[in-house]
């Protein structure tokens, strides 16, 4: 009998410590914090407010701000109206499916569901081509025509052999994938230029980059400007491998705009404040939709140029724009028409505002599952291995007095909701690392890409993909694809490799619940 009760008590007590909770996890549960965090573990996970707009009596603005995230715009049905003349998509979610990941396509169309694709078109030196957009446009309202004709851009997805033969130590296999991108030199309908100058097609080089979630962002911009400079600082003092033009020697080498704020958003890092950062420009480029800030088109003057001088544009522009301001020399008209800086405003005022409060107001889905003893393991082993490095865990966000390099929004404005000494688990430093993947983009560099959320893709947007170009189709893939030779991460993975089946397994099942 003794026997016995010290069996149950032992039984009792490793079953305890088994279901005991450890402290840090109800911390990180709140993925975005108290005031940034939903736990809405559903297909509209990505979706919901976040308690900071309700605090702030936001919720109906933020309702009627979604509504242009959601709804197609077109050319003249208010409040939707004002597409083109060029345009990338004609609405948001196209791209960014339950707000998330664009999808992997087998082909290149604007107005296939899900494709978040953006074409990064540049010359044998990665630089853009400057007769397109940054963000090149394949859509037009006629009599215009698209930059691009989308019906020849082709997408080959081809399989990778990585040093490893695809293929772990204990022989368990894996497969990889990258794309190749074609566009016929007949497609283009600008002239191929950089800096003005034209370039044989020869040197022209495409590849292709998603669309990323849109929750969580104002969470990210309310992280101090000083907290990302430290965060710099102290890996360039490890020895990391930083791009130069951005940081070097303990200071910034490049900020946004004139602003001095440092650069946090896209994989470019081309965006520094989220009240001009990739939301507040894509309701406007992507669709080609003026406002009071941004009344000019998204084009270029050598797009500019050639259509002007089109026959068949000309034929039918006093058509399509009757009220533009008419001289008896129709190819100085449609030039000044495309090149203007003082268009009519299509998007009022407080249609942006209320669009700003939805963008700056998306929760981030709490953590999940983060009680199971393999997540557990599997965080332990994510910071084992290295992981961590660059894909940090967390972040205290400063006094939220965010900024508008536009001026449409004072600092701090009251119109908008703030996310103020908030602990965020977003799990990346926000800093560039390169991966030396086949077909990168950009020599390589690219943004460590926010980790929270993502293992609810598949629900809420219907795909798994990851990375970039969504080569990865599941987090394995993209784990392995850190593992180029010349890659930042080149030695997490060779820490991964080694580990037994059911560590790597905890790993990745830790990266889906965070």
């Amino acid at each position: 009998m003794i026997a016995a009760a010290m069996m149950l008590l032992c039984s009792c007590i490793r079953e305890e410590e088994e279901n005991s909770t450890p402290g840090w996890i109800d911390e990180e549960t709140y993925a975005g914090g108290r005031l940034g965090t939903t736990f809405n573990f559903s297909a509209s996970a990505y979706q919901d407010p976040s308690p900071a707009v309700a605090n702030a009596g936001m919720v109906s603005q933020f309702k009627y701000g979604e509504y242009f995230f959601d709804r197609t715009i077109t050319q003249n049905n208010a409040p939707f109206n004002g597409l083109g003349p060029l345009y990338i998509r004609s609405s948001c979610v196209a791209c960014h499916p339950g707000y998330g990941h664009g999808k992997r396509m087998e082909r290149y169309r604007a107005d296939d569901w899900g494709n978040g694709y953006l074409l990064v078109i540049t010359d044998q030196n990665d630089t853009y081509l400057s007769s397109l957009t940054g963000m090149p446009q394949t859509k037009a309202v006629a009599p215009f025509k698209a930059p691009i004709d989308e019906s020849q851009i082709q997408i080959s997805w081809l399989p990778y052999t990585d040093e490893w033969g695809n293929r772990f130590p204990d022989g368990e296999q894996y497969d990889l994938i990258y794309p190749e991108v074609t566009i016929p030199e007949q497609a283009y309908y600008v002239p191929l230029q950089v800096g003005g100058q034209n370039i044989p097609y020869s040197n022209v080089r495409v590849r292709l980059e998603s669309t990323i979630g849109v929750y969580g962002v104002g969470l990210i911009d309310a992280i101090d400007d000083d907290s990302l400079k430290a965060q710099y600082v102290k890996e360039e003092m490890e020895g990391a491998r930083i791009n130069p033009a951005i940081f070097a020697n303990g200071e910034w080498v490049k900020t946004y705009g004139n602003t001095g704020h440092p650069l946090r958003y896209t994989y470019a890092l081309s965006r520094g404040p989220l009240q001009d950062a990739p939301g507040s420009n894509a309701i406007w480029n992507i669709t080609n939709v003026t406002r009071s800030n941004k009344r000019a088109h998204y084009m270029t003057t050598a797009y500019a140029t050639v259509a002007s001088r089109d026959p068949e544009v000309q034929e039918q522009f006093y058509a399509y724009f009757p009220e533009w301001n008419k001289t008896s020399n129709v190819e100085q008209d449609i030039y000044n028409y495309l090149t203007s800086t003082e268009l009519p405003v299509e998007m009022s005022d407080e249609d942006y505002v209320n669009f700003m409060v939805w963008h700056r107001g998306l929760a981030v889905p709490a953590a999940r599952n983060l009680s199971d003893i393999t997540v557990q393991r599997g965080r332990q082993v994510f910071r084992e291995i290295g992981c961590a490095t660059c894909h940090r865990p967390s972040w205290t966000t400063g006094a939220d007095r965010f900024t508008d390099p536009t001026g449409f929004f004072a600092d701090g404005d009251s119109r908008l909701p703030r996310y103020p000494y908030q602990k965020i688990w977003p799990y990346s430093d926000f800093v560039q690392h390169k991966l030396c993947m086949k077909n990168d983009i950009r020599t390589g560099w690219c943004r460590t890409t926010p980790l929270w959320g993502r293992g609810l893709s598949m629900i809420c947007t219907g795909a798994s993909d990851r990375l970039h170009d969504c080569r990865a189709r599941n987090t394995l893939e993209a784990i392995m694809w850190h593992g180029a030779a010349d890659s930042d991460a080149r030695w997490t993975v060779e820490k991964f490799r080694k580990l037994s089946k059911s560590d790597r397994d905890a790993v990745v099942k830790f990266i889906e619940s965070i």
